[in-house]
């Protein structure tokens, strides 16, 4: 009997031991982890990982689990850093294009305090102050379209209709323009309708940006085409271009961004994003592509 008792006493204090060694273990291993936690609390903006120092039980399962919680809070910082670069640069260049054109009306206002103007220069003054004016009011209204459709607060109203004819009819109020550049665009219009069901505003919007973009940004060479592709309505709007790189065609969607570095030709940036952000309320997309000096921005949308 008092030798099972002692056996009993020695298994007892075997597995007090052991009990003990690995309680000793943890408390090992959870100052080592309140350490790394301490170091990368110290350190800020770090991609320092934590580790283990003896992998006892499921401490390595936490520790992996604390680095992947970590890594996610790092690229949700990241993000928001980037997003917050964005933004202050698109504050400054929209800043920039919106006081370029009011400084040059401030101007010629000045000048036409001077009452020994003859009368033609007033007028052509007058003109000027007038034009700058327009431009900043067209820039402003990108800015609200754009606002209210990334806010969703832009309301689409969907119907069936005949977008080449729409297409072409768009395409005529810009007849003036492509005279005073002397040129004569190629325009490819389907023999059949396309009918598709959309917004009617949204797709002139759609037109109107693609080519004022293409007159802007443009050197020659103006194609403008509504097509059945593949089951789907195509337009396409093409032109030379000597200020538009390869390296453009990631962003050239993005908000506020132009390919035009000293952002002297009276634009936001705000024409294609809108672009493509309506062609997608409306089932569509947009894509563009360059091929040599020929730059080509495509939308599609589902037929009806």
């Amino acid at each position: 009997m008092q030798t099972v008792y002692f056996s009993i006493s020695v298994i007892g204090i075997i597995a007090a031991g052991i009990l003990s060694a690995r309680l000793w273990c943890y408390r090992r291993e959870l100052r080592h982890m309140r350490r790394e936690l301490a170091l990368m609390a110290s350190c800020g903006d770090t991609n320092h990982r934590m580790t283990s120092s003896i992998g006892v039980g499921e401490t390595e399962a936490l520790i992996d689990a604390i680095n992947a919680l970590t890594a996610q809070g790092r690229g949700e910082v990241m993000r928001v850093k980037k997003e917050n670069a964005a933004y202050r640069e698109s504050i400054t260049s929209i800043s920039h294009d919106i006081r370029t054109p009011l400084t040059s009306a401030k101007g010629y206002l000045q000048l036409l305090q001077n009452p020994d103007i003859p009368k033609e220069k007033r007028q052509a003054y007058l003109a000027v102050v007038e034009r700058r004016l327009d431009d900043v009011t067209d820039m402003l209204n990108q800015l609200f379209e754009y606002a209210r459709i990334e806010a969703g607060e832009l309301e689409l109203e969907f119907e069936e209709f005949n977008a080449v004819n729409l297409f072409a009819e768009t395409i005529s109020m810009f007849y003036g323009d492509f005279c005073e550049r002397s040129c004569e665009p190629e325009i490819l219009l389907a023999e059949e309708p396309c009918r598709i069901r959309a917004d009617r505003h949204a797709f002139v919007r759609i037109t109107e940006n693609l080519i004022r973009n293409a007159l802007v940004h443009g050197t020659g060479g103006y194609r403008l085409s509504a097509q059945k592709d593949d089951g789907r309505m195509l337009i396409g709007v093409s032109n030379l271009t000597d200020s538009i790189e390869q390296q453009d065609m990631d962003r050239i969607f993005d908000r506020f961004y132009t390919t035009d570095r000293s952002r002297s030709r009276k634009t936001t940036g705000l024409g294609l994003a809108i672009v493509q952000r309506l062609a997608r309320r409306m089932g569509g997309d947009a894509s563009a592509f360059l091929d040599g000096r020929r730059f080509t921005i495509e939308v599609r949308f589902p037929l009806a």
